[in-house]
């Protein structure tokens, strides 16, 4: 009996050490969340400082945000530790880092350095950038919110039901980093805010996405895969601002090009069966 006592006790020792280390995972995924949304606040901050070198560093940290978005969920999964509450404060955060932030830069970058602030064309063109940037933050939430309620696109985790939020953020992050320099015509303020609004309707849309959900990381690879991995990351370090405008472009029009091929076979497999 007196040994099972003191078996008891490093038994009991060991559960409650579990106990504490499952409790201290949950925390995990939940720094993650919490770095994603400091990148977003520090997006929206230097925003509002403006500048060149300003807006280049909100860029990238909404770049850091959706790393640290794509980590938080792979790191709940991987460890067990996937709550509810877990997901609403990813989504409140994605608010911030995904449609505040991009929705604020994207009026800042492409509407105050217009010359010729009080005229009148360049106060038309703020009143069209506050409505366009807020139609981009509204559907983000609107997404957002979707996502919470219907998840992925029915059929597997292959694909997202409308634009993701991450991706929408980095196609403005990507040209604001790309480009550099704010936009000085009016032309061009209008043709990029009119994109902030059109990646606000893809966000709302119901065309599939591909959402890399299904990559094997963690499973063995081919040495090959390990070194066109590292070549790529080589590359996207070194030419950044022209390999993140062409991937985020590419992302988005590739989801457009392949639901208009979806919507011609669906047209003409009926005619062919006829």
């Amino acid at each position: 009996m007196a040994e099972f006592e003191q078996q008891e006790i490093p038994f009991k020792e060991r559960r409650l050490r579990s106990t504490k280390l499952r409790r201290g995972i949950f925390l995990l995924p939940s720094m993650f969340t919490v770095a994603n949304l400091l990148c977003g606040y520090y997006a929206v901050v230097a925003s509002f400082m403006g500048g060149t070198d300003q807006f280049d560093r909100a860029a990238k940290a909404i770049g850091f945000a959706i790393l640290f978005d794509s980590l938080d969920g792979r790191v709940a999964r991987m460890t067990g530790t996937t709550s509810e509450f877990g997901m609403q404060f990813d989504s409140l955060a994605d608010v911030v880092s995904f449609g505040v932030a991009p929705a604020l830069m994207a009026y800042a970058w492409g509407v105050r350095s217009l010359p010729g602030q009080d005229t009148l064309a360049v106060e038309q063109i703020s009143q069209f950038g506050w409505i366009c940037c807020l139609a981009f933050l509204i559907c983000c939430a609107w997404r957002l919110a979707r996502f919470n309620v219907q998840g992925m696109a029915p059929g597997g985790s292959k694909s997202f039901v409308g634009l993701p939020t991450p991706a929408a953020a980095g196609v403005i992050a990507a040209f604001v980093h790309g480009l550099k320099t704010p936009i000085h015509d009016e032309r061009w303020a209008m043709a990029w805010l009119f994109l902030a609004a059109v990646l606000g309707a893809l966000m709302t849309s119901t065309i599939r996405y591909y959402s890399f959900k299904d990559v094997p990381w963690t499973r063995r690879q081919p040495s090959l895969a390990i070194v066109l991995l590292c070549l790529f990351v080589a590359v996207v370090w070194k030419y950044s601002e022209v390999v993140l405008t062409l991937f985020a472009s590419a992302y988005v029009a590739g989801g457009l090009i392949l639901q208009i091929v979806r919507v011609f076979r669906h047209r003409v497999a009926p005619r062919t069966a006829a």
